[in-house]
């Protein structure tokens, strides 16, 4: 016989321990109580950064990060046109229903451990493919991109 055995809502499957370190580091630099919490900000974060991104800077990114977090990014179509930044947050904001400062602290708390897998070389690529005040949601100085 044949049993329908559900998994219960609140259960996870085991991640693995890089995408466990990424969630923990983003806790950290976020100060967010829970793990769940850094999660929910990673998934936001990483599914709106996968609807900016083309090209090799998107393949070189998802390669970067743990199987889990790259699946996020990679699993939204590409926008037409790019966001500024501003513009990023204040998306991530309406599709979250939370406010523009709790979304740009998420921003750049999951952009932070994003950069920790990455490096600068990859992050400074990203940065010169997307429209202005990137940086900033990075952790940088904006770059004078028509120098």
């Amino acid at each position: 016989m044949i049993t329908d055995v559900r998994v219960p809502l609140g259960h996870h499957q085991p991640y693995s321990s890089t995408y466990e370190q990424m969630l923990e580091k983003v806790r950290y630099e976020g100060a967010y109580p829970t793990r769940e919490r850094a999660e929910e900000a990673v998934r936001l974060i990483l599914s709106g950064l996968g609807r900016q991104l083309t090209g090799d800077e998107r393949v070189d990114l998802a390669a970067c990060l743990p199987l889990e977090a790259a699946r996020v990014l990679t699993a939204q179509i590409p926008d037409a046109q790019p966001l500024t930044g501003w513009a990023f947050v204040k998306d991530l904001a309406a599709r979250s229903g939370a406010s523009l400062a709790t979304t740009r602290w998420d921003t750049g708390s999951v952009f932070a451990a994003v950069t920790a897998h990455a490096g600068p070389d990859l992050i400074t690529r990203i940065l010169h493919q997307l429209p202005t005040g990137w940086a900033l949601l990075f952790g940088q100085a904006e770059l004078n991109l028509a120098a």
